[in-house]
């Protein structure tokens, strides 16, 4: 599925430039991807454009501020056990530098709960992180497109300063 949403996520600039679910589907399948990882990548997407949709109409007649939060998220013990300290370490540096407001923290991790992998890869909350800006239309900005692009290699050591 993973590989699928990288594809897309090159291929397609913007996600109003993806072709109709069943074209996508015929496109997909002739680059080769499998009909069972097509059916999940593009569910995957569906429930990921509805999620967005449903909070950004929580708050549309009354903007409440969420986004602007400063509130500390406690994870519930199946987030914890889902997600892992890794990704819940990347997704509190990614809101605490500014990178994603509390409502594409939750979108994030809700699609990360959807995978069914326990404790979510790095390299595949990245992913997940990336599509969901990208559903959204949105760019990442420069510091938090290179902790995408960066190594999980641990033998190179990361500076801290």
């Amino acid at each position: 599925m993973f590989d699928i949403l990288v594809y897309l996520y090159e291929t397609y600039y913007r996600p109003d430039a993806c072709p109709e679910t069943a074209v996508l589907a015929k496109k997909l399948s002739a680059v080769g991807f499998e009909e069972d990882e097509i059916s999940e990548a593009l569910d995957w997407l569906t429930v990921l454009a509805d999620t967005t949709n449903d909070m950004l109409k929580q708050d549309a007649p009354i903007k409440l501020g969420t986004e602007l939060s400063k509130g500390f998220r406690i994870y519930a013990e199946q987030e914890i056990s889902v997600l892992g300290t890794a990704a819940m370490g990347f997704i509190h540096f990614l809101e605490s530098a500014g990178l994603l407001d509390s409502k594409q923290r939750e979108i994030v991790i809700e699609r990360s709960l959807a995978i069914h992998e326990s404790p979510v890869p790095l390299d595949k909350l990245k992913v997940i992180v990336l599509m969901m800006l990208w559903s959204q239309g949105k760019d990442p900005d420069m510091l938090m497109f290179d902790e995408m692009l960066l190594s999980d290699d641990e033998s190179e050591p990361r500076q801290l300063h």
